[in-house]
């Protein structure tokens, strides 16, 4: 399979590589990226996570793709698509994700990456829609996600299978999208 990637004016999305792992882990064990996502993630956890992502793209075409900025091939994070979390209300449905590294904020990095992944997701793919969750307290999130035209499902709102239920992150919330606007 050829090696996935798309540009954008100031980006690229792209397959993991192992050299990913260590500024993914810097990310990873950071609090204020960890904030809404859990507890930081150990060096062994985020190879594992790289590993799951390259295992997606390598059996279905897609995941969270890596994040380089073009101008200097600096890693800031991820973003892609992939199918939504088992046990969820967006379970056999496309989600679209993102998280990039704290230095990575508030340059519009995020908006220009799942724009480029929407496009490429309605373009590539038989979906009608894509999906994305959230945790209610996650405003940089949901307000990414109202910025893109994405609705919010008030009615699909869920407690996560995977925490347990004294986790203050179980609760989520539900946006989709059918075409980018």
């Amino acid at each position: 399979m050829a090696e996935f990637r798309l540009e954008t004016g100031r980006l690229a999305l792209r397959g993991w590589c192992d050299s990913d792992i260590a500024p993914f882990h810097a990310m990873c064990s950071d609090p204020r990226v960890m904030e809404f996502l859990g507890p930081p993630l150990s060096h062994e956890e985020t190879a594992a996570a790289v590993s799951r992502m390259q295992h997606l793209q390598d059996t279905i075409g897609r995941c969270f793709w890596a994040i380089e900025r073009q101008e200097d091939g600096g890693f800031i994070g991820f973003c892609g698509l992939k199918p939504g979390p088992v046990g969820t209300p967006i379970e056999g449905c496309t989600e679209i994700g993102w998280r990039l590294a704290h230095h990575a904020w508030g340059h519009g990095y995020a908006h220009e990456a799942a724009r480029a992944a929407l496009g490429w997701g309605f373009a590539d793919r038989p979906d009608d829609a894509i999906w994305a969750i959230t945790v209610p307290a996650n405003r940089r999130s949901w307000g990414l996600m109202e910025r893109l035209g994405m609705r919010r499902h008030a009615d699909l709102d869920f407690d996560h299978p995977a925490l347990s239920a004294d986790d203050p992150l179980r609760r989520h919330i539900t946006y989709s999208i059918r075409c980018l606007p």
